[in-house]
């Protein structure tokens, strides 16, 4: 039997209200939730790990200083990885009962026509930038307390010098059913945890060449883009391109529930978030062009891996795009706003990831939506490029 479906929309409370929770003993501070045995886990069971494992509301990466490096790019942009999107006019977004509030209203949207990555940027191709520029990703770099408490509410104390380490989140199952409400049932802050080692010190990427890259912040993106001669989506050009010729889809490949027939997609199969069954044969990321593309050629545009867009995230932005009536090549919002945490600034991701289940997000589906500041990385985190026609 089927777990009823969650409404509520997946945020990332701010990780330095994570740390401070978790380490109450040092804050002097109580665990918000009531729970100090919850927040305190420092269970190991389920993947490769480091020595901390610090629980709490699914979280920010934390902000850092401005980085003034400018990366530019040094190759020739090619296309042959690339597919060309033809340009069009459809409705954005939702307003099925699968939608969350942001995915409505339905406005019209225009797009032109535009490159885009066939497949998410692999960890070989992630390796050969960070090779060829020497980039430190913001997983791998030493948080700034400065720059973290401008995102924070005033009085927050800072966490000890030995939490404020390069770090990341890191999926681990629950071990048993567990109440999807709070994250922190399964996710993890791992000292170590990057791109080239996703679950911990102990883990890398060794066999896991062609998987898509992980623990990417929409900064790294952004560094990747410019290297790369190319940029990311914006979030109007996304869904656009997930869509895949079809029209009111909610899938990339039409409207066949994901679990109907042949495997379509990187998902959590079973119960979520303690039992896999990993019957599409994957239980994290699974190699680029495992499942079928859709109508344009492109792969993976539902679970595998979430996909940062170019777009700021403004929970009311689609009410002033339907207000504004048709638009043509919408860049989104000027400027973020989230009313659950309005103090962090946040960028659109789409397409879902790995940990994808009906009972809890179901956002494999094309209208859906996620936000995150852009200084954050995570084990289901990930990006595509996209390229002007001309």
């Amino acid at each position: 039997m089927k777990q009823p479906r969650t409404k509520t929309a997946l945020t990332l409370p701010t990780l330095m209200l994570l740390l401070v929770q978790c380490f109450s003993t040092y804050a002097n501070t109580l665990d918000t939730s009531g729970n100090r045995d919850q927040v305190l886990n420092q269970n190991r069971e389920g993947g490769n790990g480091s020595s901390t494992h610090c629980s709490g509301t699914l979280s920010e990466r934390f902000a850092l200083a401005e980085d003034k490096e400018v990366i530019k790019s040094e190759v020739t942009p090619s296309r042959s990885e690339m597919v060309l999107i033809p340009g069009g006019t459809y409705l954005m977004g939702s307003d099925s009962h699968h939608a969350r509030p942001d995915e409505s209203p339905i406005h019209e949207v225009t797009v032109s026509s535009f490159w885009m990555d066939k497949t998410e940027v692999t960890n070989s191709q992630f390796r050969q930038f960070v090779e060829e520029t020497g980039y430190v990703t913001t997983a791998e770099r030493q948080p700034n307390w400065e720059d973290i408490k401008k995102q924070l509410p005033p009085g927050t104390p800072r966490p000890p010098d030995d939490v404020m380490v390069p770090s990341s989140l890191v999926f681990f199952p629950s071990g048993q059913p567990v109440s999807l409400s709070n994250p922190a049932n399964w996710w993890r802050w791992v000292p170590g945890a990057n791109w080239r080692h996703p679950e911990g010190p102990d883990s890398d990427i060794e066999g896991r060449e062609n998987h898509p890259v992980v623990h990417v912040s929409w900064d790294d993106a952004q560094a990747f883009a410019r290297w790369a001669g190319k940029r990311l989506p914006t979030e109007a050009e996304w869904e656009w391109a997930a869509r895949g010729g079809l029209e009111n889809n909610m899938f990339p490949w039409g409207n066949e529930g994901v679990d109907t027939g042949q495997h379509k997609a990187n998902i959590w199969q079973g119960r979520f978030p303690d039992n896999n069954t990993k019957e599409d044969s994957f239980y994290r990321t699974a190699p680029v062009k495992s499942f079928p593309s859709n109508g344009y050629g492109l792969y993976d545009m539902a679970g595998n891996v979430w996909e940062w867009t170019a777009d700021w995230y403004h929970s009311e932005y689609y009410s002033q795009a339907k207000r504004q009536g048709h638009i043509t090549n919408p860049t989104g919002p000027e400027k973020s706003h989230d009313p659950q945490e309005p103090r962090v600034p946040k960028r659109v991701l789409r397409g879902g990831s790995f940990l994808c289940h009906e009972t809890y997000c179901e956002s494999y589906r094309v209208s859906a939506r996620m936000k995150s500041s852009p200084d954050s990385g995570h084990a289901h985190v990930g990006f595509r490029l996209v390229k002007d026609e001309d």
